[in-house]
């Protein structure tokens, strides 16, 4: 393997190309990664105390996920106040400290927005409910019930149960497509199309450099409410209602786009800000295709391609990918193989006593993506999946579906920095989550001391990208996939770099006259020109 030493600051990408194209983005979950004040939840300043750490990893921005006031009920994507910071997680001058550290240190800041839905007791909730004849009256999704009292239409809520919850005081039922505490904003209302874009304009103030939003393609319904179609039998186990549908009228309006068109002109108003939807559902690829479109959309679309795939393949790499072709007016993809929704990859695509060496493969065929890549929390250091006790739970999805929905809350535990220190050095108190021993042994503080850990080849594999125009915005071609064998090949101007991906369990024959001769950049797992062990990988500057 080769190695370089890690520095604080982060190189310069090229100067030709917007910071974000190519970018390799760390997700930051607060409730998990820091805890400042020893009350067991992360929060702002915690953030702030670690972001030595992210920088020396060379990446070039973080995604920090919600800190918004909240009441929690689904931690923090129920927002009771879209422009102040909940206590648990600090103050504004706190969210102001950790930009300026964050610029400091050479990383943009990007943030999550959600924007389809508030929390129930958010202040233009508690006024819409209250008549039909207040300023806010419209501001959220309400219908009439039908002649016999049930619900306007058969839609479905993704946590389980019709999307629809009555509230007497107005007569009326109110839309929600996630918890019922989470009410669903009536976006076709240019009034709250104002108040999302004020939203924006507020922390756009405050120095951001970018957005994440979430559930986009939930922001908008079909006015006429139109009942759902069935979904055909695809095989796969349904274990929701939600999932008995084909999800085409409670979201995924055509006027979505319209709203993407006004966000990204007030975006452009401050430079070269970077926007990227969250994208999911039966429609997620040609809706993302849709948001990201030309130049007048946003910039890159956050897909799933990868979250929830139980097996990584050679040929599901070449599928993904193949998605997004590098051809005008097709946009930008943002990648991501583990989030705090989905259940951290090393848990899901290899055994247990292949995990260190399939970190490794891992960490190498992510850098060589092209689009975005989006580092998870702890994904550095090769977390896994813990395993959550049913009286621990936290995740309202989980504990609503037990046991038939994977908790969610074993891809959000806490960061390990020390492995000597009490909850790996996370908090002083007790955690809202355990840390999990496997995981405390992979600590932050015992990688950067070991030459050769998953920590430090990420980070040489991360500079390495930043450093060479063919990874991170080159093109992307698949010379090679079969059930074993992936091989790539990079180009920008005169560099080429081709890879090499064993992603099986057993050694697999060289490509001949598949790759030209050239200079190794990396390897993993003992992989050569010419011989490629289980799970080796190696990444080739070709001479052209």
């Amino acid at each position: 393997m080769k190695t370089s030493e890690a520095v604080l600051a982060s190189p310069e990408p090229q100067a030709d190309a917007p910071w974000w194209r190519g970018a390799a983005i760390y997700q930051i979950y607060p409730r998990s990664f820091c805890d400042s004040n020893g009350d067991g939840i992360g929060d702002l300043p915690g953030i702030t105390q670690r972001l030595e750490h992210v920088a020396r990893l060379g990446v070039d921005a973080i995604w920090v996920s919600p800190f918004f006031k909240s009441p929690m009920r689904d931690f923090g994507y129920d927002v009771a106040d879209y422009c102040d910071v909940d206590p648990i997680f600090g103050t504004l001058d706190d969210f102001d400290a950790m930009v300026k550290r964050a610029h400091e240190l050479g990383l943009k800041v990007t943030i999550d927005q959600v924007y389809a839905h508030t929390s129930d007791l958010h202040p233009w909730f508690a006024a819409s409910r209250q008549d039909q004849l207040n300023d806010k009256a419209d501001w959220y999704v309400w219908a009439d019930p039908k002649p016999d009292g049930s619900p306007p239409s058969n839609w479905q809520s993704v946590f389980g149960g019709p999307a629809w919850t009555w509230d007497a005081r107005r007569r009326q039922y109110y839309l929600h497509n996630f918890l019922s505490s989470q009410p669903q904003v009536n976006a076709h209302n240019p009034d709250v199309q104002e108040a999302l874009l004020g939203v924006m304009r507020f922390w756009l103030d405050r120095g951001v450099d970018g957005f994440r939003l979430d559930a986009l393609n939930f922001l908008m319904h079909d006015p006429t409410l139109r009942d759902n179609p069935p979904a055909p039998d695809d095989g796969r186990r349904k274990t929701r209602p939600f999932d008995y549908q084909l999800k085409i009228y409670n979201q995924s309006h055509p006027d979505i786009l319209k709203f993407i068109q006004r966000a990204r002109k007030l975006c452009d108003e401050y430079g070269a800000v970077f926007t990227v939807a969250e994208v999911g559902g039966d429609l997620a690829e040609t809706e993302m295709k849709a948001f990201t479109a030309g130049e007048d959309h946003l910039n890159s679309a956050y897909g799933f391609d990868f979250l929830y795939a139980d097996k990584l393949t050679p040929r599901f790499v070449e599928q993904a990918v193949a998605k997004w072709p590098d051809t005008p007016g097709i946009g930008w993809p943002s990648w991501a193989f583990e989030n705090h929704d989905a259940p951290r990859a090393l848990s899901r695509w290899c055994q247990q006593d292949e995990r260190e060496a399939f970190a490794r493969l891992k960490a190498m065929l992510f850098a060589s993506l092209r689009g975005n890549i989006i580092v998870y929390q702890g994904e550095e250091l090769g977390l896994t999946q813990v395993e959550i006790p049913f009286e621990l739970l936290q995740d309202p999805e989980a504990i609503a579906n037990w046991p038939l929905t994977l908790s969610r809350d074993g891809a959000r535990t806490p960061m390990p920095w020390m492995v000597q220190s009490g909850e790996g050095g996370f908090t002083s108190g007790a955690p809202w989550l355990p840390v999990g021993e496997d995981n405390l042994s992979r600590a932050v503080d015992r990688q950067e001391a070991d030459p050769a850990s998953l920590l430090n080849l990420t980070t040489m594999l991360l500079r390495l990208r930043r450093e060479h125009a063919a990874l991170r915005l080159g093109s992307f071609e698949v010379l090679h996939a079969d059930e074993c064998l992936l091989v790539i090949r990079r180009n920008s101007g005169d560099q080429s770099i081709a890879g090499m991906f064993n992603l099986s369990s057993v050694a697999v024959v060289w490509p001949q006259g598949l790759v030209r001769d050239g200079n190794e950049l990396a390897s993993v797992n003992g992989a050569t020109v010419g011989q490629l062990p289980p799970f080796g990988a190696l990444l080739i500057e070709e001479r052209i």
